[in-house]
């Protein structure tokens, strides 16, 4: 289960495709047709992950609806020590609705830091959410022939404090098992399979929201999860991962929720931004092209676009159609770094109730998005939407002038 969409209050349960966050390992080959699986962290190395979540959503055994999620995870290594390595990890969800159309809206991002061994377990203080599936995988310590099984405790970590009021994360304890379907040929290259497979049934102790004073809290938790990964030897990497899961809520109301889906996830390597350059560059075309009420900065998050007193129709996320010439300069601006997703941002002047800034913020980002999506200067995957109403205010309100910097929509490419 990763979201339960709008048609109840959303959770932060972001299982299954996250346990592929760490599978980077090192495959060492010893005796013929014997593979040595092993974790290896080096110093400095940074890798994105991004997953896609496709489920269903039931509700008392009644279709509720679709969700479509993406997950976007970094890994830092910062650190061997005893063959454990320290990671730094940074987690964002991001949803869209149902029908799969349009771009992402930004949904949470978790932090995380860890320490794993070399055979995949786990070391993570309590305050941390991610990732979700821990111990997972876990190898034995010999060589394995193709076609040899193992079997593993480990456990599930699901966060459902901010949307169904639980006090405490549910630590759910697996038993996975394994097997080694050993090398297959994809794509003119050699990658090693690996099947995953487990079930769960667990039932929660009496905590601090029981006896009914919270009727959302679940009371049973049963599920499956299967999964396949290809490992690429050349590399020490997994090259893909696919999923199919289902699991099961039945809450103390007698409220039954139930999502089943697919996932599949790959790594991607992380290259550094070259942000003064790249600022430097867009900065430059958008004065050359006379493109007015526009500003570069560089950020921590990465280079970001600023669309000043941006226009749209009164009280609308409708673009009048100047607007629409102006994001088509932009577009071909995008489209000369391929490869760097994009956040959507928009943001209001201090008008108005907070609610309706934050939701008119982010219908404009969502437009904007939407357009640059229809101009063909990123795929949906490639693109994230958030509001913020007038929470980051640029000018001073109080002036016509500060006001029409606060009327804004920045369009950043994210330091992947």
């Amino acid at each position: 289960m990763k979201n339960l969409g709008l048609a109840f209050p959303k959770t932060e349960v972001l299982g299954r495709p996250l346990l592929f966050v760490l599978f980077l390992l090192f495959l060492n080959p010893s005796a013929e047709g014997q593979e040595v699986f092993r974790y290896r962290h080096q110093e400095g190395d940074k890798f994105r992950i991004l997953s896609q979540v496709r489920e269903e959503v039931f509700i008392n055994g009644i279709f509720s609806h679709r969700a479509d999620i993406l997950n976007r995870i970094t890994m830092e290594i910062l650190g061997d020590s005893g063959g454990a390595g320290e990671i730094l990890g940074t987690f964002l969800t991001s949803e869209r609705a149902e029908g799969f159309g349009g771009a992402y809206t930004w949904g949470r991002e978790y932090q995380s830091r860890f320490f794993r061994d070399s055979r995949g377990l786990y070391d993570i203080a309590g305050e941390y959410y991610m990732p979700v599936v821990r111990n997972v995988p876990v190898f034995p310590e010999e060589a394995l022939l193709p076609g040899e099984r193992w079997s593993y405790p480990a456990e599930e970590v699901h966060d459902l404090r901010n949307n169904l009021n639980v006090a405490e994360a549910f630590h759910i304890p697996i038993e996975v098992n394994y097997e080694y379907q050993g090398p297959v040929e994809e794509g003119g290259k050699t990658f090693h399979r690996i099947l995953i497979d487990y079930r769960f049934y667990y039932r929660p102790e009496a905590g601090r929201d029981a006896g009914g004073r919270n009727p959302l809290r679940p009371r049973l938790i049963t599920g499956y999860s299967r999964q396949t990964l290809l490992w690429d030897n050349d590399q020490g990497r997994p090259e893909s991962y696919s999923e199919d899961f289902d699991i099961f809520f039945d809450l103390v109301s007698g409220l039954s929720l139930e999502y089943r889906g697919q996932a599949e996830a790959r790594v991607v390597e992380a290259q550094l931004m070259d942000r003064r350059r790249i600022a430097e560059d867009i900065q430059k075309v958008l004065e050359e092209g006379g493109i007015g009420e526009t500003e570069v900065r560089q950020g921590e998050e990465g280079v970001t676009i600023s669309l000043n007193n941006i226009q749209f129709l009164p009280d609308s996320p409708e673009l009048r159609d100047e607007e629409k010439v102006k994001l088509a300069r932009i577009a071909a601006i995008l489209e000369a770094y391929p490869g760097r997703d994009i956040l959507v941002s928009g943001h209001t002047a201090l008008a108005g109730a907070e609610a309706g800034r934050l939701a008119l913020s982010r219908e404009r980002a969502q437009a904007v998005a939407d357009y640059l999506l229809q101009l063909g200067c990123r795929r949906p995957e490639e693109i994230i939407v958030q509001g913020y109403g007038a929470e980051r205010p640029r000018g001073d309100n109080d002036t016509e002038a500060g006001r029409r910097l606060n009327r804004r929509v920045e369009i950043t490419l994210l330091e992947n």
